[in-house]
């Protein structure tokens, strides 16, 4: 006795890809947007501190990020507008537009991570405080906002990977405007009928005669 298998319905195989897209796209949109709201929290949080001898005695200095380095800040900012971007471009566009957000995370990652140790702001501040150029910060130390602006560039890294990954499956903001990629038919105006009442008087006002031939 043979068993015949059915064929799977067309609309089951096409629920996979559109769930996967539904899915990425809900989840790029949260990895991008909150990725550059904590980078760019973060680098307005203090990144380090030091004290500086200033006649004498030890003067406290501290950094923000901004001070340290203004490249996280940036590329947050950059990394948001290309996630908006990328449903307005299809094909090539949105592929070079994600990997615009994937390169801004990873941008984002080296820059947190290099500032995590650097003590040029501080030194720079020391300076100024002591007036001696050649001055530097005494008993430097971070704090954790550095990699928390790290943590948010990882966010815009993984939304850029999975636009470059699922967003030939992602709507496009013209979208509503076209069905089956053609545009819509415009509507064609409604045939006057000449018999209506409305009609007859309409051709009375333009000085016609309505009853002739």
């Amino acid at each position: 006795m043979e068993y015949v298998t059915a064929a799977p319905h067309p609309r089951s195989e096409a629920a996979g890809p559109a769930r996967a897209g539904r899915l990425s796209l809900a989840v790029a949109l949260l990895c991008g947007a909150l990725g550059a709201a904590v980078a760019l929290l973060a680098t307005r949080q203090q990144w380090s501190q030091g004290t500086a001898t200033v006649a004498g005695g030890a003067f406290p200095l501290t950094a923000t990020g901004s001070d340290v380095t203004g490249v996280p800040a940036a590329l947050a900012i950059v990394g948001l507008a290309a996630l908006v971007a990328v449903f307005a471009v299809r094909r090539a566009g949105r592929f070079l537009v994600a990997a615009l957000l994937a390169l801004s995370g990873a941008g984002t990652i080296a820059a947190a991570l290099l500032g995590a140790s650097d003590s040029s702001a501080l030194d720079e501040k020391a300076a100024k405080a002591s007036g001696d150029t050649s001055a530097t910060v005494d008993a430097l130390s971070h704090t954790a906002w550095p990699y928390v602006a790290a943590a948010g560039g990882v966010l815009l890294l993984l939304a850029g990977l999975l636009a470059l990954r699922y967003g030939r499956l992602w709507p496009a903001m013209s979208g509503r405007y076209e069905r089956d990629g053609a545009p819509r038919p415009r509507r064609t105006a409604r045939a006057v009928d000449p018999d209506r009442p409305e009609e007859l008087w309409k051709a009375l006002d333009r000085g016609e005669d309505p009853t002739g031939a």
